[in-house]
């Protein structure tokens, strides 16, 4: 039986790709050790003590957050949406399902 990473062990996570909320870090709310093929990487994002805005802001501040979040994004969403809807892609569940379009028209997975 291989012996666990201690990479997980010490970012205190109970597999790869697993991302674990880090309330006393100093600076960064979240962790995750990231595994792609052989390559494993501990990585820390957010900013602690941030929330974000949410489908439906109610205060001023919650709607100028949720418009600079669009303005900064939303090139992308619009792309992903337009993909959505001409079916090039589908959602399940949080992950992205990318579907080929052959020459000829056809969808392939």
């Amino acid at each position: 039986m291989p012996k666990a990473d201690s990479r997980l062990k010490r970012a205190g996570v109970s597999g790869y790709n697993k991302p674990k909320s880090t309330p006393k870090h100093k600076t960064k709310s979240h962790v995750v050790v990231a595994k792609s093929g052989d390559q494993i990487k501990t990585i820390r994002f957010g900013q602690q003590g941030v929330s974000g805005a949410g489908k439906s802001p109610k205060s001023a501040s919650e709607k100028a957050r949720r418009k600079s979040f669009k303005a900064r994004h939303g090139k992308i969403l619009l792309k992903v949406k337009c993909l959505l809807l001409t079916g090039q892609i589908k959602l399940n569940g949080r992950r992205l399902i990318c579907l080929k379009v052959s020459d000829t028209g056809k969808r392939n997975r």
